[in-house]
């Protein structure tokens, strides 16, 4: 089934953002081998350059490695998968605020929805 892939936005960067996601979250372990090229570009849908595009940034920016003889693994430094996690983290915080603002809401209010939403349980 291909990914729900949206069309305002480039795709390479939505393959690469969901793959993050998937390494952070804990679907792709640390040290575990990615599926190849052709086969994430057949599951998502899209061809095989824009996967091999996604993938390139995620080795420049060294969450994926690429071995030789067996293809593409996810790095095995837990900083730097911490480190991802709490930027994607900080960027869906900031687009909620913003859209809140938008909204009309001041941070207070934020808060305090955020605090009678979770009911407590994060703060």
């Amino acid at each position: 089934m291909a990914w729900n892939l949206d069309s305002d936005r480039p795709i390479y960067a939505q393959i690469l953002e969901r793959i993050e996601m998937q390494i952070v979250s804990g679907n792709y372990k640390p040290g575990s081998k990615i599926p190849s090229v052709r086969e994430l570009a057949a599951e998502a849908g899209v061809n095989p350059n824009t996967m091999q595009r996604a993938l390139a940034e995620l080795e420049r920016k060294g969450l994926v490695t690429t071995q030789r003889t067996s293809g593409r693994v996810v790095t095995e430094d837990m900083e730097m998968i911490k480190e991802t996690r709490n930027s994607l983290a900080k960027e869906q915080i900031l687009d909620f605020i913003n859209r809140m603002k938008e909204l009309g809401f001041e941070k207070e209010e934020i808060l305090t929805l955020i605090k009678n939403e979770a009911g407590g349980e994060l703060v």
